[in-house]
């Protein structure tokens, strides 16, 4: 999610994204991992949180929108038009906005999401604060971001992705941007190996398929999904210390 058109993620990925989102292997992990810290965050008996409004920042083409339905009244906003038409398409309740200006009044929501979206800001801490302030105090955020410059690839090209963060980069921004850091991890370290090794092959060989995200891995899709959605189990209790993405947990004084 970016600010102007020119540096939206290439439009040929929304099509792939909103083809490939309940099925791909990476996305299905990804979203049993945010699911577990979500039922940590909101289901858990101690959370003061109920009934919760639910925001998605750069809610894409939808994918992550229809699992937070599961948890509250969740609404998206995104920047570009074809990536709501899918989640309109889907019945989901978007909006057109961007990061650094949220269309909503403070204090609007119990929970505010960005599932790998900050790196896509020209200005992330910008883009952070507008989410602290439509969260409502007491609220809770859940980030999630790609780690580590050194494991840049075709996909970071393709969705104009700025940067990949370290865990102290991205809690430092939210800290600027006000928040308080509750848990920050690093995850998909199930797969560091091979994608950091199929990265540094298409380097050396100058191999570079349209999308990531497009690459078939036929009947091992399921099982890589089920494995580095497995990851869940490890994080209840322990905090990877290095993985391809990272997960953050925050709050609002």
């Amino acid at each position: 999610m970016s600010s102007t058109l020119p540096q939206e993620m290439q439009q040929h990925t929304y099509a792939i994204m909103n083809r490939v989102e309940d099925s791909h292997w990476w996305y299905v992990g990804r979203r049993q991992i945010l699911e577990s810290f979500l039922e940590r965050i909101i289901q858990n008996p101690k959370s003061k949180i109920q009934n919760p409004k639910i925001l998605d920042v750069g809610c894409g083409t939808g994918g992550n929108l229809e699992m937070l339905e599961k948890f509250g009244a969740a609404e998206g906003v995104d920047v570009s038009d074809e990536a709501l038409e899918f989640c309109k398409s889907k019945g989901l309740k978007v909006h057109k906005g961007l990061a650094e200006k949220l269309p909503f009044a403070d204090e609007s929501f119990d929970v505010v999401t960005a599932l790998d979206v900050v790196e896509h800001l020209d200005d992330d801490v910008a883009g952070l604060k507008e989410m602290h302030r439509a969260l409502k105090s007491g609220g809770k955020t859940l980030i999630f971001v790609p780690a580590f410059m050194w494991l840049w690839g075709v996909q970071d090209d393709v969705s104009n992705h700025r940067i990949r963060y370290t865990k102290k980069q991205i809690t430092e921004r939210l800290e600027r941007a006000g928040f308080e850091i509750e848990r920050a991890t690093y995850a998909n370290w199930t797969f560091f190996a091979p994608i950091l090794g199929g990265r540094t092959l298409m380097r050396l060989t100058g191999i570079r398929p349209e999308s990531e995200n497009n690459v078939n891995v036929s009947a091992l899709n399921g099982i890589f999904g089920k494995l580095f959605g497995a990851e869940r189990f490890w994080l209840k209790n322990f905090d990877f210390p290095f993985g391809v993405s990272i997960v953050v947990v925050a709050g609002k004084r």
